[in-house]
């Protein structure tokens, strides 16, 4: 996996990318510290990702970034979420399980 830290521009950029390659309707972007998870997304269209996140791998960075995107589809975590999942990121359960490692108190 790629080790590098990128800004709050560079990292809302990406973020972008993302909603324009998977169709999602994004209002705001926020980068801030968040104590119990690695970002939200609200069906306004709002997204708040947790600044930690801004020292991962860029790989870890967009399975949250596409985890949250997706649900402006899909709501849950089922059959449907997981397989958009496995199509735009691959073995996507290998980042879920890296993200936990990286903090134990954060669900996904």
């Amino acid at each position: 996996m790629s080790v590098m830290t990128i800004d709050k521009v560079d990292f809302k950029k990406r973020v972008q990318h993302w909603a324009d390659k998977l169709d999602a309707r994004v209002t705001s972007i926020s980068v801030r510290p968040m104590k119990t998870k690695w970002a939200s997304y609200s069906t306004t269209g709002r997204l708040t990702f947790d600044s930690a996140l801004l020292e991962l791998q860029l790989e870890l960075q967009d399975y949250v970034i596409v985890h949250e995107l997706l649900h402006a589809q899909v709501p849950n975590h089922g059959k449907l979420w997981k397989s958009l999942m496995r199509a735009h990121l691959g073995d996507y359960e290998i980042y879920e399980k890296t993200l936990k490692k990286n903090a134990q108190s954060k669900p996904l």
